[in-house]
């Protein structure tokens, strides 16, 4: 193989963000590149953009460029047009996008949210006039054999297939538009190519050379293919695959073998590259807007509100006013240097405008230690008795936002979520996403289905690898750990090579979902920031909860709970038949009875006392206070 006398990057790569169809985890893109000393590395799955914060940093990380781009899918008319025969997913085309600068990015992310939101029809699409008119500051290169310009050259369209390369050229500008050559030894490639290359000649537009990168090296081409399979529902042996061995992140040696007839178009790749000055701001968080009385701002109300209802909690000649009093105006301070009051403002809203309406609610975790938060009605536990930290939920020598954990009754949350949008406005309210991987048991029984095994097989194999919540245990883990298990691997060859294969995947992302309590609330509109889709009636973010926190996003947890719904109800039903109003704040702390029900073991439907560890340490506890539960709870579930 001769040497590349050029330079070269790639740009056009697929993590496993392209669910089920990619296999490049997001470290090992930037990493690999590093490797093959390239400048630079883009990111560029299947019409969204999950990974790109993640790749943005592990790029800076390894010291090369991030390149931030998606491989857009174009519809065949407009991107609302949704019929099943003008409009299918056989007649929706490819592009690629890589973001110039931060109004690139900016573009990027309104284009990928409205193809998910408005323009999903099989794929999420766009349409020439969405992208006409946010083509600023974004670079565009005309795809691999499914984009529009090589699918009229297949259809012998070569003047259809100049006019669009040309209608491009005038979108994105005379600089940034690329004609896309790609050579991965398909049926009709070189052709597709040849013409390619005819058009540049004709119009001057100038040409890279990409390779569609599913996964990172040769020798994973099968692991990708049983990714491939899992996500179709299909077999190695009969899957038709349109992918070879030619799709992983190649070097700039076997990138020349393949272009050396077009030198220019490997150097425009760098060329790219070098035209991208992308720096995301990742420091400045956006807290919501909270509209204050006025002649006030976020601070004086914050303090404002804070000791108008500083009495209510600890009235004249309460025996801790004076300790309180000083314990306030310590963390006060501290949340106003750290720039929080409006997020005070925003939490005690939500949570009082849901008492205030018999929502109960309930706040867990480090929020408790925070006197401000009492004083406010967001806690109502006084943390002074307790001798709660208020550093352990926000500490002046940390940085970190505050993280309250707030549950609703789970038959009532949807009314604070509508609560929150109505007030912010819906296109500022959002939830968060979540990615289900391939766990240890999931990935055998896949690899299994995609191998064409037997699944008594995989089932045997999957019910050999110990199942503990919260301590995942690997494949490999459970081959060198039990005994039946790395008996068979030793054994059985078939075993072998289903475990083999299973590591391969093992980790890998396989579907998106709703978080189950996250939320973000933003100062302006969400796509200024993040792109957007929708799951199940929901609008959610596609960055993940530490991307979202990241690009300056506040996370706030509203967790429904059917255990307060429990609690919620009972109440009801008490007022109902025995006209008794309780009140839970009001409730005493020391009633003997309660205490000796638990040491009886009785914590049946008692949350987070109902288990049976938990029951059997109640028996041998004898709880006579709040402070043994507290113990109990701390120490049997840290």
């Amino acid at each position: 193989m001769s040497k590349c006398p050029c330079n070269f990057c790639h740009l056009h790569v697929h993590s496993e963000y392209s669910l089920l169809d990619g296999a490049n985890r997001i470290k090992d893109i930037s990493k690999r590149a590093a490797e093959l000393d390239m400048p630079a590395a883009a990111l560029t799955d299947h019409g969204v953009m999950y990974g790109a914060i993640d790749h943005y940093e592990a790029c800076l990380k390894q010291g090369i460029k991030p390149i931030i781009g998606v491989e857009a899918y174009v519809a065949p008319r407009k991107h609302t047009d949704k019929d099943p025969h003008l409009d299918s997913q056989k007649n929706t085309r490819h592009l690629t996008l890589w973001a110039k600068n931060l109004q690139g990015y900016k573009n990027l992310v309104k284009l990928t949210t409205r193809a998910n939101l408005d323009g999903f029809y099989y794929k999420p699409r766009v349409d020439h006039e969405m992208i006409a008119q946010h083509a600023e500051g974004i670079i565009c290169g005309s795809a691999c054999l499914g984009g529009e310009i090589p699918q009229l050259i297949v259809g012998q369209k070569f003047d259809e297939a100049v006019k669009r390369a040309e209608q491009y050229r005038e979108m994105f500008g005379k600089e940034n538009f690329f004609l896309e050559l790609m050579d991965h030894d398909l049926t009709g490639q070189d052709e597709v190519n040849q013409r390619v290359i005819d058009i540049h000649h004709k119009t001057g537009i100038p040409l890279i050379a990409t390779n569609d990168a599913h996964y990172l090296k040769a020798t994973d081409e099968r692991m990708h293919k049983v990714l491939v399979c899992i996500g179709t529902n299909s077999t190695l042996e009969k899957a038709a695959l349109h992918y070879g061995p030619n799709f992983y992140l190649k070097s700039k040696d076997e990138m020349w073998e393949k272009f050396k007839h077009v030198p220019e178009a490997l150097e425009n790749t760098v060329r790219i590259a070098d035209m991208i000055d992308l720096q995301l701001d990742l420091k400045t968080t956006h807290f919501p807007h909270y509209e204050v009385p006025p002649g006030h701002d976020l601070t004086s109300f914050f303090k404002l509100l804070c000791e108008q209802r500083f009495a209510s909690r600890y009235p004249a000649g309460h025996p801790r006013e004076k300790e309180a009093r000083v314990r306030m105006a310590m963390e006060q301070q501290v949340i106003i240097d750290k720039g929080y009051p409006g997020y005070f403002l925003v939490v005690q809203d939500f949570i009082n405008w849901s008492k205030e309406r018999g929502i109960l609610v309930g706040c867990r975790g480090s929020a408790a230690g925070c006197l401000v938060s009492y004083v406010l009605g967001i806690t109502n536990l006084d943390p002074l008795p307790y001798g709660l930290l208020f550093e352990r939920f926000l500490n002046p020598d940390r940085v970190s936002t505050p993280d309250i954990d707030v549950d609703f009754p789970d038959k009532r949350r949807d009314e604070v979520l509508q609560y929150v949008s109505k007030k912010y406005g819906k296109e500022k309210v959002a939830q968060i996403i979540t990615f289900g991987t391939l766990a240890a048991r999931a990935a055998v029984r896949d690899t299994a289905r995609a191998m064409g095994l037997d699944l008594k097989i995989a089932d045997n194999v999957a019910k050999l690898i110990p199942a503990i919540p919260g301590h995942p245990i690997s494949i490999k883990q459970a081959i060198e750990e039990v005994q039946e298990l790395g008996n068979l691997y030793n054994t059985d060859s078939t075993v072998r090579s289903l475990c083999d294969t299973a590591q391969q995947i093992e980790g890998f992302t396989r579907h998106a979902s709703r978080h189950a309590c996250g939320v973000v609330i933003g100062k302006e509109a969400l796509d200024e920031l993040v792109p957007l889709e929708e799951k199940d009636g929901d609008i959610i973010t596609q960055y993940h909860a530490k991307a979202v926190e990241k690009v300056g996003l506040v996370k706030m947890d509203f967790l429904g709970l059917q255990n307060n719904t429990v609690i919620n109800d009972t109440l009801e039903l008490i007022k109902t038949r025995h006209g008794k109003d309780i009140n839970l704040e009001t409730l005493a702390l020391d009633d003997k009875r309660v205490y000796d029900m638990l040491g009886k073991g009785d914590g049946i439907a008692v949350f987070q006392m109902e288990g049976t560890g938990m029951r059997k340490l109640l028996r041998e506890m004898k709880p006579e206070n709040l402070e043994h539960i507290i113990a109990q709870i701390s120490l049997y579930r840290p």
